[in-house]
């Protein structure tokens, strides 16, 4: 790996390199050409000494490979078995795609990695992990019982140009099914959640019961709350005052598995391409189905800040995790009594959690699960733990402190100047342009595809009102538009856009053309839709638009 001095003067004038200016600090100055890079280097340099000092590897999380740095943005979709996973990957991508297999029954019996390649095929899971151009290297750590359970379905697909998609197991409710899969379900999840950049649960509104290795697993994703993006999907099987209690009970049960004070974004709809059963909330489902898409076209340009922000979380996992490792050592006797020593120490722990929060002005929410450090310390050898060494904790504090905010300019310059982003592809063309926009042909777009303009079937009665204002030479003042307009009840920072999208010559008076136009767009609000940001040429009056 090239040291970041080194070539400083090749690369000092290339687009997105920053130079350290501390004069404080004695190294030399940092040098990163992309955001990429310089992640790469400061864990490799700064974070991954620590992480192997204290041994952070055997508790938490394997180290981190050049492949995680990058790897395009991945999706990882949840659910109990038949929530319609494997279709709603299928409804994304248009394609069926190498493995796939749906029915009511539990199906998807393994995780398949959906990712973009030149040919059809499947790559089974021990080559996958061999392979270090793919993320999944580390996974070799959960056996062979897993890695066959593991596979890459890969195909040429616009979408996948974008994004990755994880297709897990469905499920199960019982805890005989759930001890023979033979491996840790949860620890591959908590494994995949580090490392994606949404997760999505997808619920069935026909089956809300979340069985105890589902809490188990939602319980596993903890810490990646702000990547969970919740689907409540087939929605459309059922009336709107059962969808509504559907709703109401997801919620409840979610609160009490979730454990945060926000609420958790709920997509409502159909996720698959056949026809709704009962159609009353067609406009809810494709208003949600825009949402969830635009939050799934955001991850590639999201996709560097996000990776950022796992390496702040895990450097701050990894500092408090030195602070435990180092203070059990403290505790050890250096001959006898070390067995007994250790039981009390891991039995107390929640002491020395507390202990260490004090000392080091730590947030409890950094400290890792205190059940689960202390089944993985009851393995350990205490005496092969290593005392504290300030000088590992101090370049990890001046990567946090320095390092990262520099390279968080660097992600607003690569995100600045590098085309938009955003997947393409797949159903994420489907409602783009024409007809079938969402939003199509409604409020403001409603007569777009009209020949007569469409605010004047209601001009009559607006010109009842126009009439009753005082018009001079056929143009009445602001001051007798406000009178009218203000009857709406709309707040005046409304009504100051729609008076500046209606007064179309911009001459500070309103003709009868520009009153009907302005309380067309009254009544566009009022039914609920947004104002546009520019008029419309379709809403453009008539006497206004200029010759083709």
């Amino acid at each position: 790996m090239e040291h970041p001095g080194t070539g400083a003067s090749s690369a000092s004038g290339r687009m997105f390199s920053w130079v350290s200016k501390d004069a404080r600090r004695k190294k030399e100055p940092e040098l990163f050409q992309t955001v990429a890079e310089g992640l790469r280097q400061l864990y490799a340099q700064k974070l991954l000494p620590l992480e192997e000092h204290y041994r952070f590897h055997d508790f938490h999380s394997p180290a981190l490979e050049d492949a995680d740095f990058d790897n395009k943005p991945m999706v990882l979709l949840v659910g109990q078995y038949s929530t319609g996973k494997t279709t709603f990957i299928r409804h994304l991508i248009e394609q069926d795609f190498p493995g796939m297999r749906i029915g009511p029954e539990p199906t998807t019996d393994s995780f398949i990695a959906v990712m973009h390649g030149p040919t059809e095929g499947v790559v089974p899971g021990n080559a996958l992990v061999v392979d270090p151009r793919r993320p999944f290297r580390k996974l070799n750590a959960f056996g062979n019982a897993f890695l066959n359970r593991f596979m890459c379905a890969q195909l040429p697909n616009p979408v996948l140009d974008s994004i990755s998609i994880i297709d897990t197991p469905g499920i199960l409710s019982g805890e005989k099914q759930r001890i023979s899969r033979g491996y840790d379900f949860a620890a591959v999840l908590e494994w995949f959640a580090e490392r994606v950049d949404r997760i999505i649960l997808l619920f069935d509104a026909h089956k809300l019961d979340i069985s105890d290795e589902f809490s188990e697993v939602i319980k596993a994703l903890k810490n990646h709350e702000d990547k969970i993006r919740v689907v409540l999907n087939k929605a459309d099987q059922i009336e709107t005052q059962q969808l509504m209690r559907v709703y109401g009970a997801l919620m409840w049960s979610l609160g009490k598995i979730i454990n945060t004070p926000e609420v958790v974004r709920v997509y409502i709809g159909s996720f698959w391409s056949h026809p709704l059963l009962i159609p009353d909330n067609r406009k809810l489902f494709e208003a949600e189905e825009q949402d969830l898409f635009k939050d799934i076209q955001s991850l590639p340009r999201n996709a560097a800040l996000r990776k950022l922000n796992d390496l702040i979380k895990r450097a701050r996992l990894a500092k408090v995790h030195a602070y435990i490792i180092s203070s059990l050592k403290k505790e050890m006797p250096n001959v006898f009594g070390k067995e007994s020593k250790k039981k009390e120490l891991v039995s107390n722990l929640g002491e020395i959690y507390q202990k260490i929060e004090r000392e080091h002005q730590i947030s409890p929410g950094d400290f890792p699960s205190l059940r689960k450090m202390q089944e993985l310390l009851q393995s350990q050898d205490f005496s092969k733990f290593q005392a504290l060494k300030p000088k590992l904790l101090d370049t990890v504090d001046d990567m946090l402190a320095n390092d990262i905010a520099r390279l968080m300019v660097l992600v607003r310059q690569e995100e600045s100047l590098l085309p938009a982003q955003a997947v393409k592809g797949g159903a994420f063309d489907g409602t783009m342009n024409g007809p079938f926009g969402h939003g199509y042909g409604e409020g403001a777009g409603e007569g777009i595809d009209d020949v007569e303009w469409v605010v004047g079937k209601d001009k009559p009665t607006y010109d009842e009102i126009f009439y009753t204002l005082s018009p001079v030479n056929g143009k009445i003042t602001g001051a007798n538009a406000k009178k009218e307009m203000v009857k709406s009840k709309l707040p005046n920072t409304v009504l100051g856009k729609i008076w500046k999208l209606a007064d179309v010559d911009r001459d500070g008076l309103l003709d009868d053309e520009e009153f009907a136009l302005a309380n067309h767009l009254i009544k566009v609000k009022l039914e609920g839709h947004e104002l546009p940001a520019d008029l419309p040429p379709h809403l453009i009056p008539p006497s206004k638009r200029r010759p083709q």
